[in-house]
């Protein structure tokens, strides 16, 4: 009996990963980042929290939404080492909050960041995405417009919709692996898959090693520019943190808010964060869909999550999974994200609504109008060799409009 319920166990703890994998591995995919580091620092990161929150929360962390376009704009205008560097100290922020939480409880945060400005900050994530979204649907990765990518990306973005829409039980909470399945065959049969990059790499490997040799993996510089340009992007995940905790408490019938407490929890997210970035992983994040396969599934051991890391860590090592990541073809992925970054929009919105929000408000209206030209219009604040602009200008000018702007009458 022992047997059988250790393999019941290990089966279920798979399908936690197996239900965070898509999201997991796209972050990297579209960042330029190894996606075999992110499943190691998935695995890795998700241990550390679960020893910092004493073992009794069934949270899996991995790869984070919210930080696709900084890393995206760092990579290109500041390399691999210098965008590490600012993603390590991002998981600062957590721990600020945590100190905060601490000292002051979750009014502490509410103070400085209440709807009015997390709710446009995370419009102003998904939205700075969608250009990329787009132009990925038309061409196969060599700039070139192809009617064959458009078709493609439309199959991928369909099968999306539709399980999202429609999806039952398992699948409702895999739309993205699902899409990537279907869309990934439809390349196949259109004959715009190359398996070389597969044959060639080795059954175990180190991910450090081959992401060195293509230039996605470098130890972390922390260059001030860089640093200030990324560290105001974790606000937006940090009080995403918030919900996710409250959302697993609900499911679970436990107040974690409580006991291990949020500060805890938001502590364990920063260090799993900065540990991540260190390795050359992009930064975690509590992940909603691992929520609702517990909520699903009635597990509500933590055991279940640190089964899914460890598997996690061990599928970093199969070489021959992160080649087959990377074969696939650009407009699959634009047809998700075309999708995705639109449901980060939409999610800012929800943020408004489900707090109520009074946009006709005149001091409403001023925070979050500025919130979005600075975010969308390309804003940039340069001060001695320093530049800050996007959604950390945003997200700093939002804080500061709400501290100092007096509440209506």
């Amino acid at each position: 009996m022992e047997t059988i319920s250790g393999v019941k166990k290990t089966i279920l703890g798979l399908q936690m990963l197996f239900v965070a994998f898509g999201a997991l591995v796209l972050v990297p995919l579209l960042t330029g980042l190894d996606p075999s580091i992110a499943l190691f620092t998935a695995g890795a990161g998700t241990l550390l929290f679960q020893a910092i929150t004493k073992g009794k929360v069934p949270v899996f962390l991995a790869s984070s939404f919210a930080f696709i376009a900084p890393i995206q704009y760092g990579m290109q205008n500041f390399g691999v080492a210098k965008t590490l560097g600012g993603l390590t100290c991002a998981g600062f922020t957590y721990i600020l909050f945590s100190f905060l939480v601490k000292q002051g409880g979750i009014k502490a945060i509410e103070r400085y960041l209440p709807p009015i400005v997390t709710g446009p900050v995370i419009m102003v994530i998904g939205l700075n995405l969608a250009p990329v979204a787009v132009g990925m649907t038309k061409h196969f990765g060599d700039g070139q417009y192809n009617i064959q990518a458009v078709i493609l990306a439309g199959i991928t973005l369909f099968t999306a919709v539709i399980v999202v829409a429609y999806g039952k039980r398992i699948f409702s909470l895999i739309p993205i692996l699902t899409a990537i399945c279907v869309g990934y065959a439809a390349a196949l049969i259109m004959g715009h898959v190359s398996f070389e990059p597969i044959m060639q790499a080795a059954w175990i490997s180190i991910p450090w090693v081959e992401a060195s040799r293509n230039g996605s993996f470098a130890f972390p510089q922390f260059d001030i520019e860089a640093i200030i340009f990324i560290l105001p992007v974790a606000i937006a995940p940090a009080i995403e943190h918030v919900g996710d905790i409250l959302a697993i408490s609900s499911t679970t019938g436990k107040d974690y808010l409580k006991d291990p407490g949020l500060h805890r929890t938001l502590l364990g997210d920063g260090l799993a964060t900065s540990m991540a970035s260190v390795l050359g992983g992009p930064p975690n994040t509590t992940y909603s869909e691992v929520t609702g396969a517990v909520a699903l599934t009635k597990a509500f051991d933590p055991m279940y999550m640190r089964i899914a890391a460890v598997f996690a860590i061990c599928l970093a090592f199969f070489g021959k999974l992160g080649a087959v990541l990377k074969t696939i073809p650009v407009p699959v992925m634009g047809g998700i994200m075309f999708l995705l970054f639109g449901m980060i929009a939409g999610i800012g919105i929800n943020s408004l609504v489900r707090s109520k929000v009074d946009m006709s408000k005149p001091r409403n209206l001023i925070i979050s109008s500025v919130i979005l030209v600075c975010g969308i219009g390309g804003v940039n604040l340069s001060m001695w060799k320093v530049t800050l602009g996007g959604i950390g200008l945003a997200g700093i000018v939002g804080v500061l409009l709400n501290l100092i702007l007096p509440e209506d009458k």
